[in-house]
């Protein structure tokens, strides 16, 4: 590991002044894919300002009845809050399909946002990466790409976005709260990640030294109809070939509104509007969810090792949406 210096910050506005006065300094929390970064020689901060006293780790409802989750409350305590399994259920699943139970008790709300790819190009320091040195190359498009993406790929990166919490949040349609020099923003979930056309560096689309402050979620949870799906090579610890979560509020019989998210497809977690909009008005249907699976992946494109995964994503898709629709299903 390269030597650091480290410092703890007290309060939101310290931690972004102290990250902007150092030149290659980082935020650090739970650390749980940084510190595995830095072993590996991937990130190489100057310095890490640890944000753990910050106080930002409540949850709470907001006051037109969505919730509030703190930047720093571990995946572990999101998952097992009261109001998120009742209300959010959806999101609940989807962070105890991830990782293990030790990881989920350190790892934290923002953290998860902001976690880099799996790909072993990546990790391994002795090969090309344009995610990790631009314009050296990308070495999964013509090797081993059995995990990478299907979708929003370009020619200098296939590399996937590996959360499991952040495809629950893209169907959920939640709001990333960040602070910075610039004072204080909110962002679409939809676009605080990017895709990596020419610039796969940039995992999301955060100005420099801004800091996650918490995650807010819409008042529709959908705890009547959900599900989260991930398929993986081994059945624990392990990261997605493809995962789904789908909700679903069904009104007489008909599809009143649809969230379809995928992950383990593209650079970041996959949802497509035009593809709900083909479930709306309808009746939930394996044939109905088959057209909007149909849609999802219309662009996708494999390459030699992870052609599978297009069929593989639209079954998953169709039986996200039926397991979902429960009862309902038609």
């Amino acid at each position: 590991m390269n030597p650091f210096t480290y410092g703890r910050a007290e309060d939101a506005a310290a931690a972004v002044r102290e990250v902007s006065s150092a030149a290659g300094a980082r935020f650090i929390a739970g650390g749980t894919n940084l510190l595995d970064l830095m072993k590996e020689h991937v990130e190489r901060p100057a310095r890490l300002i640890d944000i753990n006293r910050l106080p930002l780790r409540e949850i709470r409802r907001t006051a037109d009845g969505g919730l509030e989750i703190g930047a720093l409350v571990t995946n572990a305590d999101v998952a097992y809050d009261a109001e998120v399994e009742r209300s959010y259920p959806l999101l609940s699943r989807a962070i105890l399909a991830g990782a293990s139970a030790q990881l989920r008790n350190m790892a934290t709300t923002g953290g998860n946002l902001l976690q880099r790819t799996r790909c072993s190009y990546f990790y391994d320091a002795a090969t090309p990466c344009n995610k990790r040195e631009p314009g050296s190359g990308c070495p999964a498009i013509g090797g081993y790409n059995r995990y990478h993406a299907i979708l929003g790929h370009s020619e200098s990166c296939i590399a996937t976005h590996p959360s499991d919490m952040c495809v629950a949040l893209a169907a959920l349609g939640a709001v990333v709260r960040v602070t910075g020099t610039g004072g204080e923003r909110s962002i679409p979930f939809a676009e605080f990640h990017r895709l990596p056309g020419d610039r796969p560096e940039l995992d999301t689309t955060l100005a420099p030294c801004e800091l996650i402050t918490a995650v807010i979620l819409p008042a529709a949870g959908f705890p009547e109809h959900h599900a989260y799906l991930k398929v993986r090579d081994r059945t624990s610890y392990a990261f997605a070939l493809i995962s789904v979560a789908a909700a679903l509020e069904v009104d007489g019989g008909k599809v009143a509104e649809a969230r379809i998210a995928l992950g383990g497809v593209a650079h970041k977690p996959w949802r497509d509007l035009d593809a709900e909009a083909i479930l709306r008005g309808k009746e939930p249907t394996r044939g109905n969810f088959a057209e909007a699976a149909g849609a999802i992946l219309r662009d996708a494109r494999g390459f030699e090792h992870n052609g599978f995964k297009i069929e593989l994503a639209r079954r998953t898709v169709v039986r996200a949406l039926a397991e979902a629709a429960g009862e309902a299903l038609q």
